[in-house]
Order: C-alpha cells, then structure tokens, then sequence
C-alpha cells in the first residue's frame, strides 16, 4: 500500500526542490530564487508543500495582500501590508503525480479557513496557463476590471485576476436558513 500524500509547512530546505518543480511546471513564468526565499521569510504559514513517498511533488504559496493589487511577476514585495484585505494565493504547482488527486481542493479548503480566521474575507489568485475555468470550478470569478492591465501583463496576456468571496460557515448557515 503507497503512502497517503499530504500537505505540510514548507521549511527552508524545502526551497531547492521547490525551485525545480516551478521550473518544470511554470517553464513560462520565471521566477528568481529570492522570490522564493522571500515569500517563505515574510509569511511561513502561507508557504507549503505536497509530499508523496517522501518526496516533494508540488507546493502553494500564498499571503495576506491587498485586493485588486497583485505583485508583477517575479518581483519582491520587501513587506505585508498592514491592512491586509485579500488572501492572495501567490502560486500553485503540482507535478503530474500530484494532479487529479485534490491536491488542490484539499490546501484550499485550510487556506479558506486560515483566511477567515485573519479576517479576510475573499482569495484572490492570477490564473495563468489558462487555468481560468479550472478556477472558476473553485468558485473563483474573473476580476481583471478591479486590476491596472500593467500587473497582468507581467504574467502574459491570457492572464486572469481571480476572486473568490468567502463567507464562514456561521454566516452561510444564517443566509441558507
């Protein structure tokens, strides 16, 4: 029987093999190692990695940011905002092992959790790859209006601003009853 495969906090050492899955997964959204090493310094509990049969087959990073504002590619943000209004997720990326096995549905369901506990209530992404419809699935919505078009840019002219509204499961009840 394989081991179960799981989410856990990236650590330091991590950012090696992160850098290689980036590369094989993002060939054409580069980013330097600093960006890497920056984002996991500034906010750890947003930094994580997937792990089958010991070995890393994907991460996710991700922080409080501001909505309508994501950093251009490959660029240091030096800082976090100190009024935080979105949880942005940064980056994603799985290798082929790590795809169709809800990876991704499982780090979403923590970072929703994780974000409406900051008091946050939306996550915002850019969908690049044209990866748009598989957000939409998540229940992101395309939102390029709330963005200048330089940012996008940065990322390539496909690239969609994505928001997806959350609301706790308190206030969902109060809205379904």
């Amino acid at each position: 029987m394989q081991p179960k495969a799981s989410w856990r906090l990236m650590q330091a050492s991590d950012l090696p093999a992160v850098i290689q899955i980036a590369a094989q997964v993002h060939p054409g959204y580069p980013e330097d190692e600093a960006i890497f090493i920056e984002r996991q310094r500034l906010y750890p509990q947003g930094c994580w990695v997937r792990q089958h049969a010991g070995k890393l087959c994907g991460y996710l990073i991700s922080h409080p940011w501001e909505l309508g504002t994501p950093p251009s590619l490959n660029s240091m943000l030096h800082a976090l905002p100190n009024l935080a209004n979105s949880y942005y997720l940064h980056d994603i990326a799985l290798l082929p092992i790590a795809r169709g096995t809800n990876a991704t549905g499982e780090i979403l369901a923590h970072l929703y959790a994780h974000a409406l506990g900051a008091g946050l209530c939306n996550l915002s992404l850019i969908a690049v790859n044209q990866s748009s419809h598989f957000w939409q699935k998540q229940r992101f919505q395309p939102a390029n209006h709330l963005v200048p078009a330089a940012k996008l840019s940065s990322y390539d002219v496909d690239a969609c601003y994505m928001v997806r509204t959350l609301t706790s499961p308190s206030i969902q009840k109060s809205i379904t009853a």
